[in-house]
């Protein structure tokens, strides 16, 4: 008898915490979004977007903590300091933090499916090659005619080594036999002025900070890293239909930490499929040519898969090392 009644108390406490998290109202207090980037880029403007919608769906406030610095690193540091237990803290990254920063980034330990969790893609965002008009290139096909005509000769500027805009050119140079020569800067505030100026012959840039330089003629549009066309750019071909499989858009999606309950999991991930449908959240997204797409934890996590294995070779390719 002694050893049933022990039997059923060690049981019992085991599944103390699940229970208690069960019978308690959910989210309890507020919710904390980490976003691992200053305010302002297009993983902060997804965040709050959803963060205030999310908060008047579940009746807490959904907070916007950034944290940025080691790519990544940062943020994962800070959501270990908070309470994973009590699933209030999540991350709202791009997939760099998953798959580039741990290339770059030795800190970077972090294993996704083990230490961070998928919890839903929230939105994905193409990035555009463009090109300075002293090049003479006006199409895609174009660039590749002319960059092939002339090796070494021309430069395209990025937003950082290691950044999805340098990755995306570099998986573009092996796929198609160029060969363009990399000038880094410190974020697209740099990158873009740059091509403006005419300092680099081309770059990669999403098309909110180049549309205005569009209209006036300063840059040319050439292609997507979306495996589609891109609504608001329909007449702008995808890099895919040259190079079939060829997907290098921003993904923007929510991370847990390991041990997070799976109850608020799953209903962070409900609610975001919702909110992203939402009318003004679908023209908000639209306007800054971001697609909303929700999703569950395991199609997440495929998406991530997907990502880390393209952002790995493109990584060989640019000859990416950790420090």
């Amino acid at each position: 008898m002694n050893r049933r009644i022990l039997a059923a108390a060690t049981l019992s406490m085991c599944f103390a915490p699940v229970a208690s998290f069960a019978q308690q109202a959910y989210p309890s207090k507020p919710v904390k979004f980490i976003v691992p980037y200053a305010a302002g880029g297009l993983p902060d403007t997804v965040a709050r977007v959803v963060a205030k919608h999310l908060g008047e769906r579940m009746g807490q406030s959904v907070v916007v903590d950034n944290r940025p610095g080691g790519n990544g690193v940062v943020a994962y540091q800070t959501l270990l300091q908070s309470t994973p237990g009590d699933g209030h803290a999540f991350i709202v990254s791009d997939g760099s933090m998953l798959s580039i920063t741990p290339l770059v980034n030795k800190s970077a330990t972090y294993q996704t499916g083990k230490d961070i969790l998928p919890v839903s893609l929230i939105a994905r965002s193409p990035l555009f090659v463009v090109a300075h008009p002293k090049t003479g290139v006006h199409t895609f096909t174009e660039f590749v005619s002319v960059v092939k005509s002339k090796p070494d000769e021309f430069t395209y500027g990025s937003s950082g080594i290691g950044s999805t805009h340098h990755l995306t050119m570099e998986a573009l140079k092996v796929a198609l036999n160029l060969n363009l020569r990399h000038v880094p800067y410190r974020g697209s505030g740099q990158s873009t002025p740059a091509l403006v100026g005419g300092q680099v012959d081309f770059s990669v840039a999403a098309l909110p900070s180049v549309m205005g330089f569009i209209k006036s003629n300063q840059v040319r549009l050439l292609a997507s890293n979306a495996p589609t066309r891109s609504p608001q750019a329909p007449d702008i071909p995808a890099i895919a239909e040259t190079v079939p499989g060829f997907d290098f858009s921003v993904v923007v999606g929510v991370l847990a930490a390991a041990g997070t309950p799976q109850a608020a999991i799953d209903r962070i991930s409900k609610e975001i499929a919702e909110v992203v449908k939402l009318p003004e959240v679908v023209k908000t997204f639209e306007g800054a040519v971001i697609e909303p797409v929700g999703s569950t934890p395991e199609a997440y996590a495929r998406v991530i898969a997907r990502e880390n294995e393209l952002m790995e070779k493109a990584g060989k390719a640019a000859s990416l090392k950790s420090e």
